[in-house]
């Protein structure tokens, strides 16, 4: 089967993981069925200084036509943060309907907690976020600017409909992989209008599927209980704000935002989903070749398996464990001194020989 993906390394470290990740792509056309060709499009800071835009004003009708994006990552201090994010990445999740954040959080085998008295249980959940609407919906605006009344609204967008549908996923995902238990992260009881909303929705779905256990806590609290039980939970559905946070908790406890992958997927398929690591950009390490390149790595792995091979996502996942278990090559974040390049090929060379 052959598939064509859009490539954007963006900036910063984004450049050096992806070239890490293409050498595995190339491994991978070699030796399975399936065979992935690619363009990359410099769309990044750099881009922006020269035209004034993050991408080309047919940009999104130009990754339209692709089964799949592989991103690097964004940031550049010399353009502001809102313009990298909300010129680049917001219009690909939102034009491209890609209402679901997935972010894997399982300690992989060979990797250390930085959790003492761990229990024997593994950390092995996935934390779904809702990635369209929300508190990232850009409504709002400053009143009386420079003025002592001056004042902020950033209005949170709740639809029936985007949390239907997130919540679909969540149970239906669960569902699929045999596993037994929703956990909503909420705070309906101090935002009375739009949680009290999500909470309501939520058990309205949590309602069809009985083979499926429901809990919902309280935001604060679960960031306390992702540090204290991580191995309890299986699926965790959260708003975007909240899932944003959270996942970076769960980086955290399971090895760093060097490891970690997300998908931001469009289930129906109308739209090509899109693979990036949980990290940025990274300005103070970019182009000294230390950062990590395994959370671009597993991120196309989960493009695999997006695209149906998820033998070939469990083959991946073996590799790193592999690299993991062996700790020759590793980079500084996980105690090593390798350099991107070293933990790449290392990877190549491990994946060639399953």
């Amino acid at each position: 089967m052959d598939y064509k993906i859009a490539v954007i390394p963006g900036d910063g470290i984004g450049v050096e993981v992806m070239n890490e990740a293409l050498k595995v792509l190339e491994i991978i056309n070699t030796k399975e069925s399936i065979h992935i060709t690619y363009d990359i499009f410099n769309w990044n800071s750099d881009y922006y200084l020269q035209t004034s835009r993050m991408m080309p004003e047919n940009g999104l009708k130009q990754l339209k036509e692709y089964d799949a994006i592989l991103f690097g990552a964004i940031g550049d201090e010399r353009v502001p943060d809102d313009v990298t994010l909300w010129e680049l990445i917001m219009p690909i999740r939102k034009s491209f309907q890609q209402y679901v954040n997935f972010r894997p959080i399982k300690l992989l085998k060979g990797m250390d907690t930085p959790i003492r008295n761990q229990s024997t249980k593994p950390i092995d959940f996935v934390l779904i976020r809702e990635n369209a609407e929300g508190e990232y919906s850009n409504a709002g605006g400053i009143m009386f600017a420079g003025e002592h009344r001056e004042l902020a609204i950033q209005n949170n967008i709740m639809t029936k409909q985007g949390v239907t549908q997130i919540a679909e996923f969540a149970f239906s995902y669960a569902q699929k992989q045999n596993l037994t238990k929703v956990t909503n992260a909420t705070k309906s009881n101090a935002i009375i209008h739009s949680m009290k909303f999500w909470d309501r929705i939520i058990e309205g779905v949590a309602g069809e599927y009985l083979d499926i256990s429901y809990e919902k806590y309280y935001i604060d609290a679960l960031a306390a209980y992702f540090v204290q039980r991580p191995q309890d939970f299986q699926v965790v559905l959260a708003t975007n704000l909240f899932g944003d946070i959270l996942s970076d908790l769960g980086s955290a406890i399971v090895g760093g935002l060097g490891i970690t992958p997300s998908a931001n997927i469009n289930p129906g398929g109308e739209f090509p989903s899109m693979f990036e690591p949980v990290h940025g950009s990274a300005p103070d390490i970019a182009g000294k070749g230390i950062a990590n390149p395994i959370a671009q790595i597993w991120s196309l792995a989960l493009l695999y398996e997006q695209l149906g091979r998820k033998d070939i996502h469990d083959k991946v996942i073996t590799t790193i464990e592999a690299l993991f278990i062996n700790k020759v090559n590793l980079t500084a974040d996980m105690g090593g001194t390798a350099s991107t390049t070293e933990v790449g090929d290392s990877v190549c060379t491990i994946l060639k020989s399953l």
